[in-house]
């Protein structure tokens, strides 16, 4: 930091330091400041200041009852957003409502219809949660609240694991249903007549954390809600929907597109909110011949100790399971042998068993947890109490998921910090050297494509199986189209049409063979193989287990290691036993790519731009064995599971000719009056990059293995997906384009519209990925632009330049900035 940055920040601290609440985090704010080692590392300190509530008058319609019960639990007034979306809900609109964690969304539709049953008895609500967790969570919210009115307004969660005895009483006496949309989709609709009495008095449909449905999840859930409103239609109900959702740059598009409909906007937030410290810490670098930096995953350590130590509590976000559990490990051992035993650090992710997750959830509410390790499973609403300070382990890939993660410190009026540690991949570097990226944007659009045609068809069969087709009924498609997938699906013998309707002939369930979530519905278990004793420990999905649960593989689970014995492929069954080794393991993929079709191509001066579609074949091939503290490679061994295949879409760059001002720095006119273009080609680093006409084949093949690794690591700030949603492939000489390639795909069958995207921000994408490799301090390559030089080679940095140059300035130069005008 700089020196006038420290007197700012410790001005600010000092003022702070007087609240005695605030006393523990403003001491270990105060000392990142006077450490020296620490604030040299620092690359932004943002201060947000607290921000005081702002109130409406409570809309005069709502029961009087809701008022007294509010007023007993000390909330007198409601904030202007909350009145806003009452209204918009009283005037018969749908409505999203976009405001920050902890700004009271929850009584937006609480409201309205806890109002509406209060008056009809048969009114009936819907409450769609993303996960079991926060559907239960906020079901004993409401239930409380309930219970202060004093009325009988039943309201019961309905999910995997609500006991047989209860879902009969539930689908007959349920005022309020809350459930997910996996439950929705294969334990409501198909058995739609059972569940007479809610369909045919639904009110309300609530679809909270709205951002979580976008990409392969949220094109599966808008066809959901097509079937749930086809069959609301049929029992002669048209619910109003209230959405919910985190900060992003299209909730009212996004929210229209999930429930097919116009929807009203409320993000106005009036919700008060307590000073707060942002801070973007960039690790030392340890080889500046090589660019290495120190490790996101030991730092990340460094700080969250400093907050544990003076008893803040913190939460650690980790992008994936295996580092939240090396991350816990290493807290944990940080920790007192009395803290250790009172277990006042946990673990929290995907594969954990559901009552290990609520008694983690407890723990943090009522303070005897101090510290969470956890993936974005708790970026969402889960009540988990005041939190103090959050640090991320690497940038999470988007603006709005960010946010969410910095939100979940500071839930009260108090001073809070959030501290994201950035990795060294392009991404994560890109962000901390370019702050006002982060801060000077809006976050990013959720993208779904419902009519995926791979995802529509098999909502189709779903939708089918619950209520015949007419002749002139829709599906998200026109009529003509909609005919035309009927008598496909006939063709293959589960459909009968007769007298102008299509009757469901298959004695298969379709709703069970589909998963919302991924490309399979397929789980693995993991079973702990004690002699006479063995249990389950927990699950991993089936595209993750060849990576995670292959022969010889470490499995942490709740900071224990325990070693793959024997990984059942076809019976998805992994058998582990428990080991204490000093290394965990990480697997390798190795890729094959072919185009299927072209469904859009340009020739540029510079290079050729596709979009189409593909099959992609992949494969685990070997296994390193990585040293806990260290990071150290001490090990390897080769992985003999079968090749999987994939029918995606996706967004390939071919390196032609190079453009005739190869070498020149065009003026800033000559992209369209964009600055940021005019800056990268005009970069003295990449001035001296070679021509692409004079680079043999090694130069060749480094250089585009440096520019694949930049592009998908840089590919998501453009798009509001995780990186783990997008793969590379990159082909020296593709058999099928003639050409030096790299292909950027989608990870999900049939694609959902990342890698169309894309293709029409292929200039502001090269740009990026110039902007990237140039900017960076290396000589010859490291992992914060085009990979670690022992596998890019001597040349690669300057080759990926120059690939990254040739793609983008004769397209600029052309004057050929369709796709360049639009902002990142």
């Amino acid at each position: 930091m700089r020196q006038k940055d420290i007197w700012r920040v410790q001005d600010a601290l000092a003022v702070g330091a007087s609240a005695d609440a605030d006393s523990a985090i403003n001491a270990v704010l105060r000392g990142l400041v006077a450490d020296a080692e620490i604030n040299a590392n620092i690359a932004h300190w943002e201060m947000l200041p607290a921000r005081p509530a702002r109130y409406a008058d409570s809309p005069a319609h709502l029961d009087p009852r809701l008022g007294e019960v509010l007023a007993r639990r000390g909330i007198h007034q409601l904030y202007t957003h909350q009145v806003a979306a009452v209204e918009h809900v009283r005037d018969g609109r749908h409505v999203v409502v976009v405001t920050p964690t902890a700004s009271g969304k929850t009584l937006c539709y609480n409201l309205p219809v806890l109002d509406s049953a209060l008056r009809d008895p048969e009114a009936r609500a819907l409450y769609l949660f993303p996960t079991k967790a926060l559907a239960q969570d906020q079901v004993s919210a409401l239930q409380r609240l309930v219970t202060d009115l004093e009325v009988d307004i039943k309201t019961h969660t309905y999910d995997g694991d609500t006991p047989a005895n209860a879902r009969k009483l539930i689908r007959s006496a349920g005022h309020i249903v809350v459930t997910n949309p996996d439950m929705l989709h294969t334990g409501v609709l198909p058995h739609h007549t059972k569940w007479i009495k809610l369909f045919e008095n639904l009110r309300f449909v609530v679809l909270d954390e709205l951002h979580q449905y976008r990409g392969v999840f949220g094109s599966h859930v808008a066809n959901v809600i097509r079937r749930l409103r086809r069959v609301c239609a049929f029992y002669g109900s048209s619910p109003q929907f209230i959405c919910c959702s985190a900060t992003i740059a299209n909730p009212a598009e996004l929210a229209a597109r999930i429930i097919g409909d116009d929807v009203a906007l409320v993000d106005d937030n009036g919700a008060p909110t307590g000073a707060k410290h942002l801070i973007f810490y960039n690790p030392p670098v340890v080889n500046p011949q090589l660019g290495l930096r120190a490790s996101s995953v030991l730092e990340a350590r460094r700080l969250a100790s400093r907050f544990l130590a003076r008893d803040v509590q913190t939460i650690v976000f980790a992008r994936s399971r295996t580092t939240v559990e090396l991350l816990l490990t290493y807290l944990t051992g940080d920790t007192t042998a009395k803290r250790r035993r009172e277990g006042a650090i946990r673990g929290y992710r995907g594969g954990y068993l559901p009552g290990q997750r609520r008694a983690i959830e407890r723990g943090l509410r009522d303070g005897s947890v101090r510290g969470v390790v956890a993936t974005n499973a708790l970026e969402l609403g889960v009540d988990i109490g005041s939190l103090e300070a959050a640090v991320l382990t690497g940038y999470p890939g988007t603006v709005a998921s960010t946010l969410q993660q910095m939100g979940r410190a500071g839930r009260r009026a108090a001073t809070a910090a959030a501290v994201l540690v950035a990795s060294s991949n392009p991404l994560d570097q890109y962000i901390a050297s370019h702050p006002e990226y982060f801060f000077g944007r809006s976050p990013e659009s959720g993208l779904v494509n419902p009519d995926n045609l791979l995802i529509l068809a098999s909502h189709l069969k779903c939708a089918a199986f619950e209520l015949p087709f007419g002749d002139a009924d829709t599906f998200g498609l026109t009529r003509a189209d909609t005919q035309e997938l009927l008598a496909l699906i006939e063709e293959d013998g589960l459909l009968h049409h007769v007298d102008g309707r299509w009757h469901w002939t298959s004695e298969g369930f379709p709703a069970e063979s589909i998963s919302l979530r991924s490309a399979s519905s397929e789980n693995f278990v993991i079973i702990d193989n004690v002699p006479g004793a063995p249990r389950i420990i927990g699950e991993v999905d089936r595209v993750s287990a060849p990576t995670m649960l292959h022969d010889e593989a470490i499995y942490i689970h709740e900071g224990e290691q325990y070693q793959v014995e024997r990984l059942d492929y076809e019976e998805k069954k992994a058998y582990v036993r428990h080991v204490d080794v000093d290394y965990y393991t990480d697997a390798n993929l190795a890729f094959a790519i072919r185009p299927l079709e072209v469904f859009a191509e340009e020739d540029l001066p510079g290079a050729r731009r596709t979009h189409g579609e593909v099959m992609l074949t992949y494969q685990p091939t070997m296994f390193k064995k990585i040293k806990l503290y260290t990071h150290e490679n001490v090990g390897s061994g080769k992985i003999h599971l079968p090749e999987e295949e994939l029918h995606t879409t996706a967004y390939w760059l071919t390196v032609g000719p190079p453009a005739s001002t190869t070498g020149d720095a065009p003026d800033d006119g000559a992209a369209g009056g964009d600055d940021a273009a005019g800056r990268a080609l005009a970069s003295p680093a990449m001035a001296g990059s070679p021509p692409v006409a004079s680079m043999g084949t090694g130069e060749l093949q480094s250089g585009l293995l440096g520019l694949s690794h930049v592009l998908v690591q840089v590919a998501p700030l453009f798009l509001m997906c995780d990186p783990h949603d997008l793969g590379v492939v990159a082909e020296v000489k593709s058999p099928h384009t003639g050409g030096p390639t790299v292909y950027l795909f989608d990870k999900y069958p049939g694609g959902v519209g990342l890698s169309e995207r894309l293709y029409n921000l292929h200039d502001p994408l090269l740009l990026a990925a110039a902007e990237t490799i140039s900017g960076c301090a290396c000589a010859d390559g490291c992992p914060s632009c085009v990979g670690p030089r022992a596998e890019i080679g001597l040349s690669g940095k300057a080759s990926a330049l120059a690939l990254a140059r040739n793609a983008v300035a004769g397209n600029a130069v052309a004057g050929n900035t369709a796709a360049g005008d639009q902002t990142a």
